[in-house]
This record gives structure tokens, sequence and C-alpha cells, in this order.
């Protein structure tokens, strides 16, 4: 190796290395501060302690709240799911010219701040026939709307790397259906793909909050609602929710990461 590509590569780690620094120093400080007993003006908390988390998951009310919270989330991934991986096969095998007009209607639920859309949702939803504001329901639609961009784009990122159409017709060249082949041998391969954008779409629905305190608040308290309430008590407190939902989020990503191995690697791992 010469030494402009050794000199290359030490500042590419050199450049990673502060960037990682950069996003892991506040999620440390928050999860130091969740178990300080004091923090004041020094560099380090003066002792440590776990009665922060003890005094929260103790606590009914927050364990309601995280409830509520996974049940909308999950909810939402499961209709999206449904949803938009049938759209998108769709828009791929069947309909390819309408790529460039979905690259355009997928970003339109950005185009409108969540404020502005909470508004119209409240006049729409909040009587008959469809006296929706205050139920889990109108976040799960409203979820939805959010959930779609970020599984679109992952799950057609995830089509371009393979041969869509070859595949398939080799599937039927064998006798098998178009769901078969879709089941058996896309789905497969998009498996990365979708987990991926199920997890970017969990970890942004479980921190919302405008559409969750605007048009349901505390009548289906979310974890974000209870967050906001508990604003004045305790700032250890507060870190403590945050590094709950923080190492909850961790847990799930890393068991997703693990099952989403390839069937490959685990094989020559037992070799």
């Amino acid at each position: 190796m010469s030494h402009n590509a050794r000199k290359a590569g030490l500042y590419h780690k050199v450049v990673i290395g502060l960037v990682a620094l950069v996003l892991a120093v506040p999620i440390i400080a928050t999860v130091l501060y969740a178990f300080a007993t004091q923090w004041g003006a020094t560099i380090l908390p003066d002792g440590l302690t776990v009665k922060w988390f003890v005094q929260l998951l103790s606590d009914p009310r927050f364990l309601a709240a995280m409830g509520r919270s996974f049940l909308i989330c999950l909810g939402t991934l499961a209709v999206s799911t449904l949803i938009v991986l049938p759209m998108v096969f769709a828009v791929f095998y069947y309909f390819p010219k309408l790529k460039d007009v979905m690259e355009v209607i997928i970003i339109l639920p950005f185009a409108v701040p969540p404020v502005v859309s909470s508004v119209g949702l409240l006049q729409l939803y909040a009587g008959d026939p469809f006296p929706l504001v205050g139920t889990p329901w109108i976040l799960i639609g409203t979820y939805f709307t959010i959930t779609v961009p970020f599984m679109y784009r992952a799950l057609a990122n995830g089509l371009v790397g393979i041969n869509l159409r070859d595949l398939i017709d080799a599937a039927h060249l064998l006798g098998a259906s178009t769901f078969s082949a879709f089941m058996r041998c896309i789905l497969p391969n998009l498996n990365r793909a979708l987990l991926a954008s199920l997890f970017i779409s969990f970890s942004f629905l479980m921190g919302e909050f405008v559409f969750a305190n605007i048009l349901v608040g505390t009548r289906y308290e979310t974890l974000q609602i209870y967050l906001y309430t508990k604003r004045m008590t305790s700032g250890h407190l507060n870190a403590a929710i945050v590094s709950t939902y923080f190492f909850l989020t961790l847990i799930l990503t890393w068991a997703a990461m693990y099952l989403s191995r390839d069937k490959r690697e685990k094989v020559s791992s037992k070799e």
C-alpha cells in the first residue's frame, strides 16, 4: 500500500471517528445524567444511582404510555407493510412508468407541516360521521402517511438492486404463480430493506409529538405526551425516560439485525 493510500485511509478513519464521537456524546451524556445523583458544575456527576429508573418503571402511568406508543407504532407498521409492500411491487413490476410519479407523491406528506395538517384533521374528524379525534385510530392513520416515504424509498432501493422481472419470469417458467414468486423469491431479497424501513419508521414514530399532542393529547397518552407532562419535574427523570426509550430501540434493532442475518452466514458459522 502506498503512502498516499495509507494517508487517505487514516484521514477517513479520523473523520468517521469524529462524526461518531459527535453523535455519541449527547446520548452518553443523557444516559449518564439519568444515572446521576447530582450533576451541577462538575465535569462528572457527584454519584451514580438507579433510583430514577426504579421510580420510572414503578409508575403505572409510564408503563401504560409506553404500551400505547408501542401499540400505535406496531399497528401503523403492520398497516404500512400490508399496503406499501404490494404497492411498490406493483409499481416496479406492472407499472414501471409510474416510478417518477410515485417519487413525487411519496414526498407530499413532508410538504405540509404537521401543525397545519393537524388543524385540517381536527376539522374533519372531531365530530360526525367519523369522530376519531382523541382515539388511537387517527394516530395510526396519520402515522401511516409518515411511514410511506421511508418504506417506499427503502423498498424501491431494494428492488433496484435485484433483477425483478427476470426472477419473476424464471419462477413462472417453473410453474409458480406471481404471488408465490413474490413470496419465495422477491420478499427474501427485500428482507434487509424492509427491516431497515420498519426500524427507521419505528424510531421516527416513537419520537413524534405534534400529531399526538394536537389530535389525541392526554386522552390517549403516549410516551411523548407523558414526557411532555413531566417536563417540569426532575431532569434526571426525563433523562431516564429518554434513556429507557433508547435502550429499548437499541435492543429491538440488535434483535432485528440478528434475526435478519443471511442463512448462508449461519451455515458457514456452523461449519
